[in-house]
């Protein structure tokens, strides 16, 4: 007998195989194909020949990729543009207030740059590349070896100092924050759809709406996916209504052990999961990382700090605006700290002068 809620399920998997990933235009996809399927159910055809036709409607999944980016190219134009339009804007302010040295301008401009870069791809995927971080860590430690006046030094040696302990300051005080978070925000409970199907590959596991690796998901020991499920299947065996515990090194269900190492690509049935997560990522750390090795430790500890007010400033007017408690799980941390450590190459110093002379 030809089951729907399984078919249009695998045809889920199709479209998040195929790059389909945003649940937005997944939702409305789903939406559009259950409302063909019963448009042609309407008509006398059978649930699977309905099925099928409404999947040819609707279109491949590469077809619908190529849709997609069509409409989001306009949107990333502009984006471009908005880039080089801020990044203009803060050379400019930079030679305005620090003309007199164009080697302080150059840095200050990189710098400023490379926060600009790193908030829009954050925004963008939730995510701030090594090559920017990292690069930002080396690029930082250079300039103040090369200019030790960032840091209000004459020797290279000593600017390179100050640098060193800005990034390990930077990166100290976030990997503390962190820490911290994980313990007060580390667990996250996704609800499910009745009789949601979870796939467990060797790689991550596999939702309705999208695939998580583990990487992303045990980056300590003591991290663990835990859910209670209807049914599992694994290896052969069959389980009903038991818990689930899964580490990086263990899984057991119900009473029985196994090494995840040795099974892959078992599944369970659940209406909810709990999944480890982080306050913020690791790309944060080395964004305040970079921060401090161009800012110094002072630097690094304003950024932290403003950054802080400035997003319980955005994230609660936010909620207020948009009356949504949600609205601030969608926001990166990116940006509130590359604001912050733009105020302290203008202003910082002058800001702690007022509240500290």
């Amino acid at each position: 007998m030809f089951d729907l809620e399984k078919a249009v399920e695998q045809w889920r998997r199709q479209m998040l195989a195929a790059g389909i990933k945003t649940p937005v235009p997944l939702e409305e996809l789903e939406s559009h194909l259950r409302e063909e399927v019963e448009q042609q159910a309407d008509s006398g055809r059978s649930l699977s020949e309905a099925f099928t036709t409404a999947v040819e409607r609707v279109g491949p999944a590469s077809v619908l990729k190529a849709e997609f980016k069509k409409v989001e190219r306009p949107g990333r134009v502009w984006k471009r543009k908005l880039v080089w339009v801020l990044t203009s804007l803060a050379f400019l302010s930079c030679w305005m207030e620090f003309g007199q040295s164009p080697a302080v301008v150059l840095a200050y401009g990189v710098l400023l740059a490379g926060l600009i870069l790193a908030s829009f791809i954050d925004f963008a995927q939730f995510m701030i590349p090594d090559t920017l971080t990292l690069g930002g860590i080396g690029a930082g430690l250079l300039s103040s070896v090369l200019l030790p006046q960032l840091h209000g030094q004459r020797a290279p040696i000593a600017g390179m100092g100050q640098s060193l302990l800005g990034i390990a300051v930077g990166a100290g005080l976030l990997y503390l924050v962190l820490r911290l978070g994980k313990l007060a925000f580390g667990r996250q409970k996704l609800e499910l759809r009745a009789n949601t199907k979870i796939t467990f590959t060797d790689r991550g596991l596999v939702l309705p709406e999208k695939a998580i690796p583990y990487d992303e998901l045990f980056y300590r020991k003591s991290d663990v996916v835990a859910l209670h499920a209807q049914a599992v299947e694994i290896g052969g065996l069959s389980y009903h209504d038991v818990p689930i515990h899964l580490t990086r090194k263990s899984l057991r269900i119900g009473n029985d052990e196994f090494n995840p190492a040795e099974v892959s690509n078992w599944e369970a049935i659940s209406t909810e999961i709990v999944l480890p997560r982080e306050a913020m990522g690791l790309g944060d750390l080395k964004l305040l990382a970079a921060i401090g090795a161009f800012l110094g430790w002072q630097g690094a500890a304003f950024s932290l700090a403003a950054s802080s007010v400035i997003g319980c400033l955005v994230v609660g007017g936010g909620s207020i605006a948009w009356r949504r408690s949600q609205w601030a799980a969608r926001l990166p941390y990116g940006p509130f700290l590359a604001l912050a450590a733009a105020i302290w190459i203008f202003a910082g110093k002058q800001l702690v002068a007022l509240v500290a002379p």
